[in-house]
């Protein structure tokens, strides 16, 4: 069978991405930080599982010669990034160069799949985000991103190592234990419905299931030339909306408060040009409005 290797598989994209390769014929091995079951990360499609340190070593050690590796190894959060920048730059970027620097040396047929990030566009004046739109990040995290395309396309000119780049939008789902989703959940409960900004703040969200789809189809568009897509619905939506459906599925008269002041690291709106990604035979098949009851299901059941 074809071989997968996932860095950060035990993650909520990086699990995704596992089942989906697996799904479509891989066997995968994963490396990252965790703990995990052999019945759950078999059930996540990860056939061999490695706590590791994402380094040279590890990988030369571990990684099974795959003909696919995706690099979703990272600390997903703007708000770390915040609070731990030097962190988030060696998840984010170390572990990146130490991918393609093991594709250059030992694996040479193999293609990089990078889940990057809408936050390397940073606050834009107009809608929707092409991938040609200056990047000008507003944090450490979105810098880092952008580091890290730097150097897929610096190792597929110098090098020839394929690779591809999707800048994911807000990715949500059953599983996530963070951000305005799993918050608000909590908030709304408990009858302390307070939230940053003004409401008017505008997200793309994809659900994760759509994004894994999307990192096994950039597979075969891999290459030198490092071809780059937006991961998103093309929809953009209110947060004052994402809440009230948040409080529908509740069933309470719980309603939403903002504060009018925005977090720092967060851009004011975003929405994805997904016209380079539709070609690739792939297209987002969930909508956030019909997906919020099923996340409610998950968090109630306690299913983390």
């Amino acid at each position: 069978m074809k071989q997968a290797l996932v860095l950060g598989a035990a993650g909520f994209i990086g699990r995704h991405a596992a089942l989906a390769l697996r799904n479509a014929g891989y066997t995968v091995t994963g490396i990252g930080h965790g703990g995990w079951s052999e019945q759950d990360q078999r059930a996540w499609g990860v056939e061999r599982w490695h706590a590791s340190d994402i380094t040279i070593e590890a990988l030369t050690t571990y990684a099974n010669m795959p003909s696919v590796l995706v690099q979703a190894a990272g600390s997903g959060s703007v708000a770390f990034s915040m609070t731990h920048p030097v962190q988030d730059y060696s998840r984010s970027v170390t572990t990146t160069l130490a991918a393609l620097e093991f594709i250059r040396t030992e694996a040479p047929d193999c293609a990089l799949i990078l889940p990057s990030s809408a936050a390397v566009y940073g606050n834009v004046s107009t809608l929707p985000i092409s991938i040609n739109h200056p990047l000008m990040p507003v944090s450490p995290y979105g810098a880092h991103k952008v580091i890290a395309e730097d150097l897929c396309r610096s190792y597929g000119r110098s090098f020839g190592v394929r690779s591809a780049i999707i800048r994911l939008f807000s990715i949500y789902g059953p599983g996530l234990r963070k951000q305005l989703l799993w918050d608000a959940y909590h908030k709304l409960k408990a009858g302390e419905p307070n939230f940053f900004g003004t409401g008017g703040e505008c997200r793309d969200w994809l659900h994760v299931a759509d994004a894994a789809d999307l990192i096994v189809a950039a597979v075969s568009h891999a290459s030198a030339a490092t071809p780059i897509v937006n991961g998103g619905t093309g929809i953009s939506i209110a947060n004052r909306d994402v809440l009230a459906w948040m409080a529908a599925a509740l069933g309470g008269d719980c309603q939403p408060r903002f504060s009018g002041t925005q977090r720092g690291g967060d851009p004011i709106g975003h929405q994805a040009d997904i016209s380079e990604a539709i070609p690739w035979g792939w297209q987002p098949r969930r909508q956030l409005r019909e997906e919020i009851p099923a996340i409610v299901d998950w968090i109630e059941r306690g299913a983390f």
